[in-house]
């Protein structure tokens, strides 16, 4: 008979569960020197980032005990009241909660803050789970409504702070929908709204004079899609059997006007829900705008990065990426990783990227030997949400992707960040650690 302590620990993946540690002693590490202040130098002093880091790391450690000491029956029993309690916070912190950066999306509590959205993406992942595990891969429209409104109803909540940066993480659950048996028409449709997208943006300031006419790019842009619909109006005519042709004629003119609809809601989201400056950030990411003082996160940023070479400079050499010169805002949260660009140089942003990538493939491993279908889904979940966050925040680091503040798993500063990984992560290994005692 084992112990309550071999209990805990009974069958857990420890390959996740080492580069989970790993992960957080770096990127705790990698704080100190992002953040040192040479007043402060002990490392676990409370008035400094990372000083309240390691206090976090505590906490996280204690929670995944925790995680693993409960029964894992107990997340697909109240999926629903988890999902259920977290919204209610999303809404408490809307109406007494604290703006910090231009967005109410905090609870104060003493000089720690508490961020309800990071708690948001498990919760969610619960309730996506249990929901698509008792149902029979969307054999009715009901269904996927049902499922598209549980991932957008706290994604709603969240985009009311306003944050936008944390709402496109909730994009994550589409390919969960798709490995479920979401068409593949739906990702296809998903990738043609964002080039749509761009390309509506790209020509939103574009015009074409002609015969002392100044026309819109937009404008031109619509009519290019009305010219679409006129020619495979003719193909349908001419191809089609005579007693398809209505519905033809009638999907092809709803594609259009959808399309033409879709620009329209592009160009009003764009100029009436986001806010200038990160209208500001898209721009000067597309080549719209140039500006110097707007893209000086980033620039300084890669600049950082690409100073440190090959090898780096050096552990707490770093001078571009540091808390002393001040050269790289937010070095500690939205632009850690330059900080391990400048330090460790190519290879050390390489090595940190490998640990991430076998992360996330042992994950979709260990997803895919579940007996439970709600363990499956649920681990999907999880890479989908680390792959998102992984590939967002490097990407706007060098430049790659817009700027939404979208922080690196286990390695930004953030309390609420990290415990929501934690919670995230471990509810997965307590799962996988019971799956022989699931029937088939």
């Amino acid at each position: 008979m084992r112990s309550k302590t071999e209990n805990i620990f009974y069958n857990i993946d420890w390959s996740i569960t080492g580069l989970y540690i790993l992960l957080v002693l770096l990127g705790w590490l990698n704080l100190y020197s992002a953040s040192y202040n040479d007043e402060h130098p002990y490392i676990l002093d409370q008035s400094q980032e990372y000083g309240k880091q390691f206090t976090w790391i505590v906490v996280s450690f204690v929670l995944a005990i925790v995680i693993l000491v409960t029964e894992g029956g107990f997340y697909s029993t109240f999926a629903y009241y988890i999902y259920g309690l977290v919204s209610i916070m999303l809404i408490a912190v809307l109406l007494f909660g604290t703006v910090k950066n231009g967005a109410r999306s905090w609870f104060g509590v003493g000089g720690f803050g508490i961020q309800p959205s990071e708690f948001a993406k498990f919760a969610t992942a619960l309730a996506i789970s249990r929901y698509l595990s008792t149902r029979d891969r969307f054999a009715k429209s009901k269904y996927k409504l049902m499922a598209a409104g549980i991932i957008v109803l706290p994604a709603l909540l969240i985009l009311l702070q306003p944050d936008a940066g944390t709402v496109l993480v909730f994009f994550s659950f589409v390919f969960v929908l798709y490995l479920e048996g979401l068409s593949g028409n739906i990702l296809l449709l998903a990738l043609l709204g964002v080039v749509m997208s761009v390309v509506s943006l790209l020509l939103k300031d574009t015009t074409l004079e002609g015969f002392g006419v100044a026309i819109s790019g937009q404008i031109i842009l619509m009519g290019f899609l009305v010219l679409i619909g006129i020619a495979g109006g003719w193909v349908i005519r001419s191809y089609v059997y005579p007693r398809r042709r209505k519905r033809a004629y009638l999907n092809l003119m709803a594609s259009v006007g959808i399309s033409i609809g879709f620009i329209f809601v592009v160009n009003l989201s764009f100029t009436h829900l986001l806010k200038q400056h990160q209208r500001d950030r898209i721009e000067i990411l597309l080549g719209l705008k140039f500006d110097k003082d707007k893209g000086y996160n980033v620039h300084q940023a890669m600049a950082a990065i690409g100073s440190g070479g090959w090898t780096g400079k050096g552990y707490q050499k770093g001078t571009l990426s540091n808390n002393k010169f001040k050269h790289v805002p937010m070095q500690s949260t939205d632009f850690i990783f330059c900080s391990v660009g400048e330090e460790w140089g190519f290879m050390g942003t390489s090595v940190l990227i490998i640990l991430f990538l076998t992360l996330l493939i042992r994950l979709v491993m260990v997803a895919e030997r579940q007996r439970s279908k709600f363990t499956r889904l649920y681990g999907y979940s999880v890479a989908c949400i680390l792959f998102y966050h992984l590939m967002i925040n490097v990407g706007m680091t060098i430049g790659l992707a817009p700027v939404i503040g979208i922080p690196l798993p286990f390695f930004s500063y953030g309390g609420s960040s990290l415990l929501g990984f934690t919670i995230l992560l471990f509810i997965f290994v307590k799962l996988d650690s019971e799956r022989l005692e699931v029937l088939r």
